[in-house]
């Protein structure tokens, strides 16, 4: 990425936050930052975008995040590529531990919460592209677009259709003909 095009960043010292009071923040960029954010997360459009929420002091060193992510984005549909807006909200929390131990290889388990070391500072910014990264819709489908059935097969042979792949689907039919008493 060149310098005009590095994502858009707003970070907050650890220390500010650590054992002392609550720090609100809303992360809010401007038509040029959302540009960006859309580039490189390979959307169409980012028209709104904002990550608004919290650092809060947890015990005497540790500190948790807490935010809303609201966000309208353009996406290529996965079908057809025409735009498709999708309304996306999502709520965010981390929490940032002093004495954070990284657990050991055979020990390696999804933890109950999403704790991480504490770092010098946090960038909140980050952390809500994170978020809108992974709330997107995998795969956004316009009004209308479909799945065509694709029918492929040499010159002269009988194609395969979905059907033929089913070799069970007739079983529902026999099964119950079967249990019909004959006349």
């Amino acid at each position: 990425m060149s310098a005009s095009s590095t994502l858009p960043s707003q970070s907050y010292r650890s220390a500010l936050v650590s054992g002392r009071k609550t720090l609100r923040f809303t992360f809010a960029p401007d038509a040029a930052a959302r540009a960006v954010i859309a580039q490189a997360l390979g959307l169409l459009e980012l028209p709104e975008f904002v990550f608004k929420g919290e650092l809060a002091p947890l015990g005497r060193a540790d500190v948790v995040l807490r935010a809303d992510l609201s966000a309208l984005v353009v996406q290529a549909c996965s079908i057809s590529l025409a735009p498709v807006r999708s309304k996306v909200a999502d709520s965010t929390e981390v929490r940032y531990q002093f004495d954070y131990v990284e657990p050991a290889a055979d020990e390696l388990e999804i933890p109950a919460d999403d704790s991480e070391p504490m770092p010098e500072s946090i960038d909140v910014a980050a952390i809500g592209i994170e978020a809108l990264t992974l709330a997107l819709p995998l795969y956004p489908r316009a009004r209308g677009a479909e799945f065509a059935e694709a029918v492929f097969a040499a010159p002269g042979v009988a194609p395969l259709k979905s059907e033929d792949l089913k070799p069970f689907a007739g079983l529902a039919a026999l099964a119950d003909k079967l249990k019909k008493p004959e006349v």
